[in-house]
């Protein structure tokens, strides 16, 4: 549920039209940019929101259970911040971003409209176009490790260790005996070769040597 003062509920109900959006926009590398609709400067919550043209054409969809809300918007590339160096390298990628209206007549009256990330930031004919999802879209972002029988590395990198300039053009089926017989490396194998899987959940009682647990 959105906080809003009485005050700016009690503006709002009577039809005021002195208000704007105000976006924080925060980059996983601590980059924040701070843009307004409005024609100038506004601060906000200590703040200052500066003129830009940012993001533009924006529908916010909120949803009431644990789907993500999603947004779309796009904008063009008239702020320094907003670089073609630092959109190709992906640093917006995953940004945070706050959306507040704000009565630009008492930048003090203020409703926080969004919360989310800005989920992929593309180039565009006329600008960038950024889609944008609620921070309910954290709780689809997997979580520790997937156990499985075969390895998660990939072959060369920091978690493999393997050389792979000593087995040119030979590839890693990521099974342990390839890991073990080819590269040598079954020491920092990364999967979990002995893992029970369904054959051994499934099978059924032996059909000899079953002694119902006697000892």
């Amino acid at each position: 549920m959105r906080e809003i003062s009485e005050e700016f509920a009690a503006r709002l109900a009577s039809g005021v039209t002195t208000t704007c959006l105000c976006w924080r926009i925060a980059r996983g590398d601590g980059f924040v940019l701070r843009l307004t609709e409005y024609d100038g400067p506004l601060t906000v919550g200590g703040e200052t929101f500066l003129p830009g043209t940012g993001l533009e054409g924006v529908e916010f969809v909120q949803t009431a259970g644990l789907a993500p809300g999603r947004a779309a918007a796009r904008g063009a590339l008239s702020h320094e911040a907003i670089t073609e160096a630092d959109l190709e390298a992906g640093l917006w990628d995953g940004a945070r971003v706050d959306v507040w209206r704000v009565d630009w007549q008492a930048p003090e009256h203020r409703a926080h409209v969004w919360a989310g990330r800005l989920a992929e930031v593309t180039r565009g004919a006329l600008g960038f176009e950024a889609a944008l999802v609620s921070l309910k879209a954290d709780l689809e972002r997997p979580v520790g490790r997937i156990y499985a029988r075969r390895c998660d590395a990939v072959l060369g990198d920091g978690r493999c260790g393997v050389d792979t300039g000593a087995f040119p053009g030979v590839a890693c089926d990521h099974r342990f005996e390839t890991c073990r017989d080819v590269f040598g490396n079954a020491d920092r194998f990364r999967g979990f070769p002995h893992l029970p899987g369904a054959d051994f959940m499934l099978a059924g009682p032996a059909a000899s040597g079953n002694d119902g647990g006697k000892r």
